[in-house]
């Protein structure tokens, strides 16, 4: 609850996070998995977990800053492929600037740098996903197909990056 409501006032505006809000309650299961998240990020960008964004119901849009076929394999329902090493910005085009943008990748590092991007571009509420895709996955939240179409398969991103999909019900590929 305290992470929920830390969120919301992040979305207003009323507090900026620091990295220890963040790890009071980093809503990842597998400490190893958290420390590696921890490792890579520098936290300049706000993060949100996967349960708030499986529960949000304010308008927002979930951008994808993972390449291509990453996206095709699988995806967060109603996310849009943005991309990482040449984004696509114009996907944003008549998005408000107002608006809550939740960007993330395998586990947010690449969704981090590219939320850097976005604040200085004017986009004032930009969050990374915490753990991103590979977390939404091992807490079991759905996944879908490049058509759409809810699937079991997830992109590893290459061998040593897939050992943090631990959810034994999907197949990882890379």
């Amino acid at each position: 609850m305290k992470t929920k409501l830390l969120t919301i006032l992040l979305f207003l505006g009323i507090v900026k996070p620091s990295i220890s809000q963040v790890n009071e309650d980093p809503g990842i299961v597998n400490p190893d998995f958290k420390k590696t998240v921890d490792s890579y990020l520098k936290f300049s960008v706000p993060t949100t977990t996967v349960s708030i964004l499986s529960s949000l119901d304010r308008p927002h849009v979930i951008l994808d800053a993972r390449e291509r076929e990453e996206y095709d394999v699988s995806h967060i329902p109603n996310a849009l492929y943005f991309g990482y090493k040449k984004p696509q910005y114009d996907i944003l085009d008549d998005v408000d600037k107002d608006e809550i943008l939740i960007i993330y990748c395998s586990i947010g590092y690449r969704s981090e740098k590219l939320g850097e991007k976005l604040k200085k571009k004017g986009y004032k509420n930009v969050l990374n996903l915490y753990g991103s895709i590979f977390e939404w996955a091992n807490e079991g939240y759905p996944l879908v197909d490049s058509n759409n179409q809810p699937t079991d398969r997830i992109h590893g991103y290459n061998k040593k990056w897939s050992k943090w999909v631990d959810n034994d019900e999907l197949d990882v590929t890379y």
